[in-house]
């Protein structure tokens, strides 16, 4: 399939993932398993995100890997949301850096409220690399490397 039948598929893909959303919100859906219906669209917002990274078409994949995400914190699936917050920032790196320290900076969130420090840290790094190439902005991309180097050695890690 090429890139144009891709992208074609993952749009079908997300028309068919906010069905689910809109369904799950009716009265009814509330009564009777609308939550299952979210994690359904959960799951094909992730299909279309891939097939969206296959097109490379960055943005669109990140902006439904974002979308997977805040129906993962609906559901109080805060691994899953963050998961999907650091797949949409590696999708967002590659065409719009400021949103990819976004969806990192929501996944770091997450991992923090966890107890995931060193998996934190490690996001930090990314953002601090972004900032430090992307962006140009070497204030900032200290200000995260220092963050990150707080993170590790309150966890114990020698990194």
């Amino acid at each position: 399939m090429d890139q144009a039948g891709k992208e074609k598929e993952a749009l079908q893909l997300l028309a068919e993932a906010d069905k689910k959303v809109r369904g799950s919100q009716s009265f009814f859906a509330g009564l009777f398993g609308g939550s299952s219906r979210i994690e359904e669209a959960c799951d094909i917002y992730a299909r279309a995100a891939n097939m969206f990274k296959m097109a490379k078409n960055w943005s669109a994949a990140g902006n439904a890997f974002c979308q997977a995400a805040q129906l993962h914190l609906q559901l109080q699936s805060k691994h899953d949301a963050a998961t999907n917050f650091v797949d949409a920032g590696n999708a967002f790196k590659k065409a719009d850096p400021q949103e990819a320290i976004n969806c990192l900076i929501r996944a770091i969130e997450i991992y923090t409220d966890m107890g995931r420090f060193t998996i934190a840290a490690k996001h930090h790094i990314s953002i601090a690399e972004i900032y430090e190439t992307e962006l140009v902005d070497i204030e900032k991309a200290i200000a995260h490397y220092e963050q990150a180097a707080d993170y590790y050695k309150g966890e114990e890690s020698n990194r």
